[in-house]
């Protein structure tokens, strides 16, 4: 009996359980610091102020740029957050982007268009491939200042269907006597979104294996 006791008063005086120690010293800890030692320095040789006054700034200097690292923290999970909601909108849209590589589908065709920012006498658009070779020109005669649309229909200059590839699309404009290569705007079908990552934009992945930076998008059609 008094064995069975002796064993249940030693579980009642067990030591306390041990608590993990601290190695980040907080605002209060820091403050208490600062007291004892202001209340423990020496009279003949007292803390000057300007070391007082030091360690304070020290002191909210980190603290400062822990809430700094703490509001761009939080800033990027919105950013991200937004992202993709961006991204969920898009997928399934057209766009018209500032590219000039069109992907032209198996009996598909490409549209795009160009801006112009005053009147030209003529504006021509011309599909080559990657070799270079002229497949067609489309002439889109006397324009006026705006968003001239146009859309090649697949053909080559001899009415024969293009094989489906990716052509290069070009634009002149011309006004009088100038001519001038004009910004070319190519419509695009997103398929995909790709989420940017570590501060980079979205990117759209388009028919054909393009992808397209969404800086690049004018319109979404």
């Amino acid at each position: 009996m008094n064995e069975t006791a002796g064993i249940n008063d030693a579980r009642l005086f067990a030591p306390p359980p041990t608590q993990e120690s601290r190695s980040d010293l907080g605002q209060e800890d820091f403050l208490t610091l600062m007291i004892t030692q202001f209340r423990n320095q020496d009279p003949f040789e007292p803390m000057d102020n300007g070391q007082f006054l030091g360690q304070l700034a020290q002191f909210s200097t980190v603290s400062g740029i822990e809430s700094l690292n703490a509001g761009f923290s939080g800033l990027s999970s919105s950013l991200q957050n937004e992202q993709a909601l961006q991204a969920a909108n898009l997928v399934g849209h057209k766009v018209l982007a500032s590219t000039d590589v069109g992907y032209l589908a198996p009996d598909g065709s490409i549209s795009g268009a160009v801006e112009l920012s005053s009147s030209a006498s003529s504006v021509q658009v011309d599909i080559t491939d990657i070799n270079g070779e002229l497949i067609q020109r489309i002439d889109l005669g006397e324009q006026q200042s705006g968003m001239v649309r146009f859309t090649w229909d697949g053909r080559d200059s001899k009415g024969e269907v293009a094989g489906s590839a990716h052509y290069l699309v070009t634009t002149r404009v011309v006004r009088g006597a100038n001519v001038e290569n004009a910004e070319t705007l190519l419509e695009s079908s997103i398929e995909s979104v790709t989420l940017g990552r570590f501060g980079q934009g979205m990117t759209l992945n388009l028919p054909g294996g393009d992808t397209l930076p969404l800086s690049q998008v004018r319109q979404i059609i």
